[in-house]
């Protein structure tokens, strides 16, 4: 069952949505800052800023899912993470695929070292108020101001 979610299914007008059992990201906060994944430019979206994340297996609840995708992808102790909320970011679409998010914080109230695989060009703790700085993920941008009120912060 490992990886059994990995492909794509239909989105709204047609559009490819990647995980077959849905897709969850980890917004992870260390005090001020959040973590972003400058995406790879082969990946979908590529070049934009956005959460660690992907398809959900079918045997994952969503913060598993994050949690997973968030190692594969920045080497992240999750030791040094506190689950707080779950919050669905987009969808549900026609074919059930949903976005969701997991609200974390790192348990040092710091920065924790992450380290990017192939599918980052760069990895990056962020200040709230310079989120917008930089070209987001257009999903992300999308959800951004909800998980900001979801977690008492504005941009």
């Amino acid at each position: 069952m490992l990886g059994d979610g990995n492909g794509w299914v239909e989105g709204p007008d047609g559009t490819k949505m990647w995980g077959k059992f849905g897709a969850a990201g980890l917004f992870l906060q260390a005090g001020d800052l959040i973590l972003l994944q400058h995406r790879s430019l082969w990946t979908a979206q590529g070049g934009t800023w956005g959460l660690p994340g992907g398809a959900r297996d079918s045997h994952e609840t969503v913060a598993e899912a994050a949690l997973r995708e968030a190692v594969e992808e920045c080497t992240l102790d999750t030791s040094l993470v506190e689950v707080c909320d779950e919050l669905v970011t987009a969808g549900p679409f026609a074919s059930g695929w949903t976005y969701t998010t997991v609200i974390a914080v790192t348990s040092t109230g710091r920065p924790i070292p992450v380290e990017a695989n192939e599918e980052s060009k760069e990895l990056r703790w962020v200040p709230v108020a310079q989120l917008r700085d930089l070209p987001l993920h257009p999903g992300f941008d999308a959800s951004l101001d909800t998980l900001l009120a979801r977690t008492g912060r504005t941009a």
